[in-house]
């Protein structure tokens, strides 16, 4: 069952973010970066308060490089289709159950990302994730 509204134009848009924030981390890292999106629907803190869609969460100002390079506006294809849907019906993996945040850093992760803590790194994308008094939310959406 989804954890968050998904039509199956959200499922096509969250597909093609997945695929060009995080094709080269194979299926695995592509699923993290869904479990990130889908967390910052269902939080409602930090810079996330309001975000209820997966079109609010991907066009949010800032929040993801990708829709800014043609490599995003292509056509969403099965494989990240279905990765899509995993995340909306909730399937989360570690180091991204609880993160709101992801980055792609050129060496070491930085121990903290717009002052979150550094929770683990998944080949290149190290992931944060809010503390419990800041966002007692993301702990409590599944």
């Amino acid at each position: 069952m989804a954890v968050v509204k998904a039509r199956e134009s959200d499922i096509d848009l969250l597909a093609r973010l997945l695929r060009a924030e995080g094709e080269g981390e194979g299926t695995q890292g592509m699923l993290m970066i869904g479990n990130v999106g889908i967390n910052r629907i269902r939080a409602n803190c930090s810079d996330f308060k309001g975000i209820r869609t997966i079109p609010q969460m991907i066009y949010q100002p800032h929040a993801f490089e990708a829709v800014i390079h043609g490599y995003f506006y292509q056509g969403a294809r099965e494989k990240e289709r279905s990765l899509a849907r995993k995340a909306v019906n909730g399937h989360r993996l570690w180091p991204s159950k609880y993160s709101l945040w992801y980055f792609r850093p050129p060496g070491d992760c930085p121990s903290q990302w717009y002052d979150q803590p550094l929770v683990g790194r998944y080949k290149l994308h190290c992931f944060y994730e809010p503390t419990g008094e800041e966002c007692e939310n993301v702990y409590n959406t599944y």
